[in-house]
C-alpha cells in the first residue's frame, strides 16, 4: 500500500488541520475517579490547573473509569489492557500524544480527539475521551489533556 493510498483511506478519521486557531483551550487535571452508589455509572472529575478551577464530571463505563484509575496510580495489568497495548504500540512507532483535546459536547457527549506527532508530522484523530485520558495518562510524560473554553462555560458542573 502506497502512502498516497493509506493517507486517502484514514482522510475520514485522520486530519492534519490544526485545531480551531479561534478556539482557546484550558488545561485539564484528572482529579478523581468516583464510583458512587447507587448510581449505576462512575464517573471522572476533571478540573482546570488554574485559575478559576472549573470543573467537569464525566459519566463513564466501569471499564474506562478503571483504566484511568489504574493509570492515575501507576498500575500495569499482568495482561496489557487494551489502552496499554495501544499505547506500547504508540511508543513502538515512536508517536507521541501531544494532547488529548476535549472538542465538544452534544447530547449528554464529551467528544475528543488525539493529537499526535510522529516523524511523519502532526495528525489529529477524534476518539472517545476516556480512551484519550487513558492513553494519554500511560505516556512517558503524561500528555496535558485540554478542554474548548466554550465547553467549560456552557458545561462546568463545580
Amino acid at each position: 500500500m502506497t502512502d498516497e493510498i493509506a493517507d486517502t483511506e484514514t482522510s475520514d478519521i485522520a486530519s492534519t488541520e490544526p485545531p480551531e486557531a479561534l478556539e482557546s483551550y484550558r488545561v485539564m487535571n484528572v482529579v478523581s475517579v468516583t464510583y458512587n452508589l447507587p448510581e449505576p455509572y462512575p464517573g471522572i472529575n476533571l478540573q482546570e490547573a488554574e485559575e478559576p478551577y472549573r470543573g467537569l464530571a464525566v459519566t463513564v463505563a466501569l471499564s474506562d473509569a478503571q483504566s484511568i484509575a489504574m493509570a492515575l496510580e501507576g498500575q500495569v495489568n499482568p495482561r496489557p489492557s487494551t489502552h496499554e497495548l495501544f499505547a506500547s504500540a504508540l511508543k513502538g512507532l515512536t508517536v507521541d500524544i501531544i494532547a488529548v483535546r476535549i472538542t465538544k459536547h452534544e447530547l449528554g457527549v464529551f467528544y475528543a480527539e488525539l493529537d499526535l506527532m510522529s516523524s511523519r508530522g502532526q495528525v489529529l484523530i477524534p476518539c472517545r475521551l476516556t480512551d484519550g485520558i487513558a492513553l494519554a495518562l500511560r505516556q512517558v510524560v503524561p500528555a496535558p489533556l485540554l478542554c474548548a473554553e466554550s465547553i467549560l462555560q456552557e458545561h462546568y458542573q463545580f
